[in-house]
């Protein structure tokens, strides 16, 4: 099963103590929710997976990894979205030059290293922080 669905399952159980509790409070269907945990989230809409996850407060995800975006990563994402060429020119010349900065700087730094991104993984070799900072570059990179 995949991690999503797993991460999915454990905080229904966790939060809810049942799938059909969390069906009645969620106004989701019983047999929706039984497909999309037994068969993976993948086939379920993304409409249905965005409600469960943010009734569960489980935050969007992207890649195998799980990198989390937060709220202020989306509310930065929905500001983007708007811009035009010289906008978003502008944003990622500033962009650069402070994760440049960031990346610099030693671990004394009272500013937190992933502000606006929080991460977790499948396995413990990823939660380093020399590793996160590669997928981070490799997101900055291919964007």
């Amino acid at each position: 099963m995949d991690s999503i669905t797993e991460l999915i399952k454990n905080e229904i159980k966790r939060q809810y103590k049942s799938v059909r509790k969390f069906s009645e409070v969620s106004g989701i269907p019983y047999s929706t929710l039984s497909n999309a945990l037994s068969k993976g989230v993948g086939g379920t809409s993304y409409d249905t997976v965005v409600k469960i996850c943010k009734l569960l407060d489980i935050k969007q995800t992207i890649d195998s990894d799980i990198i989390l975006f937060n709220s202020q990563f989306h509310d930065i994402y929905s500001k983007l979205s708007v811009l035009d060429e010289q906008g978003l020119h502008t944003v990622n010349t500033v962009l650069t030059m402070e994760v440049e900065r960031c990346m610099k700087r030693d671990d004394t730094s009272t500013v937190k290293p992933f502000n606006g991104i929080g991460f977790a993984s499948k396995s413990d070799n990823s939660i380093d922080s020399e590793h996160i900072k590669s997928l981070i570059r490799e997101v900055l990179e291919d964007g």
